[in-house]
């Protein structure tokens, strides 16, 4: 599997789709017409998220004391520290109330008929084993700690940085992430033929 390392001093800080905020970008996969996307929104005041029509979202907090997410006909979400987490319709009008003081959440959207996406929050105790398979990609985003390059190596990301984890080959080797931390795993299986770099990468 090739691992290619995503800097958190590269994400690319642009406005919210409404205006409301700030998302820094961590990666898009699927070409202009991206199927998935990942990143970081600073959530600083109360008021709506983005619309996204077609597409699902998966948010976990990442810093601050929690936020509560409104949504019409539906019990309040809420996301508490450390590291809460709900899966939202992308189209859904959410309504944020911060709890005290600015947020900061990971959100993946990703389009449920181009591809599936899923969330694991996982501890960093020693190796932790990723198998290549068809179409899956690993977006690793590091919450603490370090991840290394081998057992006495130099660190390859530290907290705030992500990596991503990609192969097409079932037979090619697994590849092993050391180091100690925290972890936030999305998983995503592309369902079309992959047509940008990302979506393509060995």
């Amino acid at each position: 599997m090739q691992c290619t390392l995503l800097p958190a001093c590269e994400y690319r800080r642009e406005r919210w789709r409404n205006g409301r905020g700030w998302t820094r970008e961590i990666l898009r996969g699927g070409g202009p017409e991206w199927s998935w996307r990942c990143s970081v929104a600073e959530v600083d005041q109360d008021g709506p998220f983005s619309r996204f029509e077609g597409f699902r979202r998966l948010c976990v907090l990442l810093q601050g004391e929690g936020l509560s997410l409104s949504l019409p006909d539906r019990p309040t979400i809420e996301l508490a520290p450390p590291h809460g987490r709900a899966e939202l319709p992308g189209d859904a009008e959410i309504e944020a109330r911060l709890r005290d003081g600015p947020c900061r959440l990971l959100n993946l959207l990703y389009a449920p008929t181009r591809c599936e996406a899923s969330v694991l929050h996982r501890p960093l105790v020693g190796p932790m084993v990723f198998f290549p398979e068809p179409g899956v990609r690993w977006l690793v985003h590091v919450l603490a700690g370090e991840v290394l390059r081998a057992a006495k190596g130099p660190p390859l990301a530290r907290a705030g940085d992500s990596l991503l984890l990609a192969g097409t080959d079932p037979t090619a080797s697994r590849h092993l992430l050391l180091g100690a931390g925290e972890l936030l795993l999305f998983r995503i299986r592309q369902l079309s033929t992959p047509n940008s770099a990302a979506d393509a990468a060995p």
